[in-house]
């Protein structure tokens, strides 16, 4: 379909209004009766969270936190991670295409550069009660019958675990509702700029069974456009003189994405005190094409030569039970995760490069001895599976010591399958079991996580409240198997040799693990340590408070790929902070300050090192103060403005081999923040409104090593603003939006194929530059949806 075509929606009414929004510390909001605003119908109505384990009016709990209630994930279109996490000023992420965000808060970040399985994520992500952050990152389900999202700014470890280093997310889901039938329809037609048309359906149903037992179910199917174009070029190679090109793969706007998935929950009352909710969600996400623009040609142009997609499903089951014993609240929650992630990838710069300055050419031959063309690509299978159980017990909330305690279980298995090809190869150069593998990954990587965890609150006086929390851990990381070349002799590295059979299925052996005596076992990184949460609260008048926190979080040591390399030890965050949460004019005046210092201690970084092998190792300390804000005014009727900003310095503490004291550190700005404002009104009876949103990335480093940086360059600052505007009643809601109004080309990350001094600053020593992809932010994109409630 053209794009021209839809073009002259830039022109509809929406684009008259300028009207502005902010950030997530919101209020949750019901749909008004109309003729009504929504703040005469819920003004005050403030979000309850659960970030504590408890139910808590957000203004209460003495936490960061930026929460986004339905109606606001609503207001602000929020279908998928990239939407909301622009309105969490403490967060940032360096993005990898759709599904693989590196996620980070308050500046704790490294820079990684890993691949396939590497250091934990140090943010955590749960869905209700459930973790779903696997070892290569959180799952990115698609945002729609959402309660709230919660992001929980600093160290969470105690209540939430090792992957809860620096910050947790958490997705809590409308659950199943007794009181009556209801349910949901909404259709969107948009089109990106630059690009093709896109489109969501997305639907619910909310139906009592009986005086007991109610059934939700939630469905959707989205389809991302694509922008980029795989523009025609030709390779070279110097060692054998083969050109090639990718004519069969030239195509505009070649990087779409369908997603779709569904979720079902049941609520059974067994009786007035317990409650048993098994919920089952599922979902595949096919992209295709690559999501950067490269270095050297026009806006949202790469030069391509192998296919790319990646095919991402993955579902999880999952049961709470919650119930009474006495008076004391006890919880089960319980959760079965598999996700499955297929994916190709072009890997032309790694061949292209080593040819040009090393020969690698000339070990790529056929059976005849004739050399062939040495064009890599990549076929990935890594596959997930997760078992993770939690009991906790909770005391009365109304008794002045409470107490929040409880046991943790988790298992995580990563199954890694790498195969990196060149077409037509000699047998001999064929790792055995593939049919052209000039290069196999093949292992299995298990971590495994026990803990005790518990927090006890503690009224001094009816104004002062003391809160001490602590989690007794455990963690257990394997991994074994195979990596390497067919022939040893292609690499001076002795590790590549054979020492066991193999031990994970498919592979030709094993040369990755401890041996004994020609029996291999799992190389292993344990250990058993202890986290704390100190927290002292005084409230000041009902709508005033003032805490003090002093907090710890750590991420688990693991193993590194390469056999030759040691494991990495665990890594660990101290956090002081200060922080203010006030209401005032009878809560049409909000404004929350938290002000912070954070020691990383033993820092978990990971580069890519030789034959494009991820390495870990423990490089040093760093500091990071800052502060964030966030401030809501109703200055008149049916008008709300909201803003929201973080302020991160993050620098080394001590010079490393890697980075000399005081070096910044990447992926995160300095400053971030967003805005908004949104006016309702009545109009012909029904309830209308305008909006407009603006949100600002600073400029961030890409890497912490001084002599890398360069290469890639820094990620420039950029602004993204969104307008709106809409009529809604009890049955109808009708919308057009523009999103990224004015096409901002926002840096999200940047990567390379190979070691960057390869691929990234040959000297001049090839034809062609150096190859550094920006993944960039969607250009503008403007739609329409229309939903039907029912």
């Amino acid at each position: 379909m053209a794009v021209s075509s839809f073009r002259t929606v830039a022109g509809l009414g929406l684009l008259t209004t300028t009207m502005l929004c902010g950030s997530g510390a919101a209020l949750a909001q019901e749909t008004p009766a109309p003729g009504t605003t929504t703040e005469q119908a819920s003004s005050d109505t403030d979000i309850v969270v659960t970030a504590t384990r408890r139910a808590e009016n957000l203004q209460d709990v003495p936490i960061a936190i930026t929460a986004l209630g339905t109606q606001t994930l609503d207001e602000l279109q929020v279908d998928n991670f990239d939407d909301y996490a622009r309105f969490v000023p403490s967060l940032s992420y360096r993005s990898l295409g759709p599904g693989s965000a590196n996620v980070y808060f308050r500046g704790v970040a490294s820079g990684e550069n890993a691949n396939h399985s590497a250091s934990l994520p140090s943010v955590g992500t749960y869905l209700d009660e459930q973790p779903i952050t696997t070892t290569t990152g959180a799952l990115d389900l698609h945002i729609f019958d959402i309660a709230r999202v919660e992001a929980l700014a600093g160290p969470q470890g105690t209540l939430y675990g090792a992957s809860s280093q620096a910050g947790t997310v958490r997705i809590i889901t409308n659950q199943p509702d007794l009181a009556s039938t209801y349910g949901t329809v909404n259709l969107e037609l948009n089109n990106v700029a630059h690009g093709d048309f896109g489109g969501t359906i997305e639907g619910f149903v909310n139906a009592p069974l009986s005086e007991s037992v109610a059934l939700r179910v939630v469905g959707w199917y989205r389809h991302d456009a694509g922008y980029i174009d795989n523009i025609p070029g030709s390779l070279t190679f110097p060692t054998s003189g083969i050109t090639m090109n990718n004519d069969a793969l030239v195509e505009d706007d070649y990087n779409d994405v369908d997603t779709y998935g569904a979720r079902a929950a049941l609520r059974i009352e067994l009786n007035d005190r317990w409650t048993v909710t098994p919920s089952i969600m599922a979902q595949r996400q096919l992209s295709r094409g690559s999501f950067t623009q490269e270095r050297g040609l026009g806006p949202l142009q790469v030069m391509q030569f192998n296919p790319e997609r990646v095919n991402d499903r993955w579902y999880q089951a999952a049961l709470t039970v919650q119930g009474k014993i006495g008076n004391w609240d006890l919880t089960y929650a319980g959760a079965w995760m598999q996700r499955q992630i297929d994916g190709q990838f072009d890997y032309s710069d790694y061949a292209y490069f080593y040819d040009a300055l090393a020969g690698y050419g000339a070990y790529f031959y056929d059976n005849q001895g004739n050399l062939v063309n040495p064009n890599q690509y990549i076929r990935s299978d890594d596959s997930f599976r997760r078992l993770s159980q939690e009991l906790r017990v909770t005391s009365p909330a109304d008794r002045p010591v409470r107490l929040v305690a409880g046991l943790f279980y988790q298992r995580q298995q990563h199954n890694i399958e790498q195969n990196y090809i060149v077409d037509n190869i000699a047998d001999s150069i064929t790792v055995p079991g593939t049919d052209s593998n000039i290069w196999l990954t093949q292992q299995r990587r298990v971590d495994r996580d026990y803990a005790i965890f518990g927090e006890l609150a503690w009224d001094i006086t009816p104004q002062l409240t003391f809160t001490a929390g602590g989690r007794l851990y455990r963690y257990d990381n394997t991994l074994i198997g195979f990596f390497g070349f067919a022939n040893p002799g292609f690499s001076s590295n002795p590790d590549y040799l054979c020492q066991a059979p193999p031990t994970v299925p498919q592979s030709p052996c094993t040369n990755l693990g401890e041996f004994t005596n020609g029996v291999a076992r799992p190389k292993r990184s344990e250990d058993t340590g202890f986290i704390h949460r100190l927290n002292l609260t005084y409230r000041i008048t009902e709508d005033h408070l003032v805490y003090a926190t002093w907090s710890r979080g750590f991420r688990p040591g693991g193993i590194n790929r390469r056999g030759s390399l040691p494991p990495y030890d665990a890594d660990f965050i101290s956090n002081y902070e200060l922080g203010v949460k006030t209401d005032w004019l009878n809560h049409r005046l909000r404004l929350n300050v938290a002000i912070y210092q954070l020691d990383w201690t033993d820092i978990q970084l990971s580069f890519l090192g030789a034959n494009g092998l991820t390495s870990i190792q423990n490089a040093g300390n760093a500091r990071i103060r800052g502060a964030e804000f966030d401030f809501m005014a109703r200055p008149t009727q049916g008008l709300t403005i909201s803003v929201g900003a973080a302020f991160n310095d993050a620098e080394t503490t001590n010079t490393t081999p890697l980075a000399p004291e005081g070096t910044r550190l990447p992926l995160t700005a300095r400053f971030k923040g967003n805005a908004r404002i949104r006016y309702e009104f009545p109009l012909a009876g029904m309830n209308g409104h305008v909006q407009m949103t603006a949100s600002h990335e600073g400029s961030r480093t890409r890497d912490i090593r001084p002599l890398v940086n360069p290469i890639y360059g820094n990620l420039g600052s950029y602004q993204i603003v969104d307008l709106s505007a809409g009529l809604q009643n009890d049955d109808w809601t009708f919308e057009i939006f523009a999103r990224n109004l004015f096409d901002e080309r926002g840096a999200l990350g940047s990567g390379i194929q190979c070691n960057e001094f390869v691929c990234g600053d040959a000297g001049g020593a090839t034809a062609i530059g150096p190859k550094i992809y920006t993944f960039v932010s969607r250009p503008r994109t403007i739609g329409i949806r229309i939903g039907r409630n029912f």
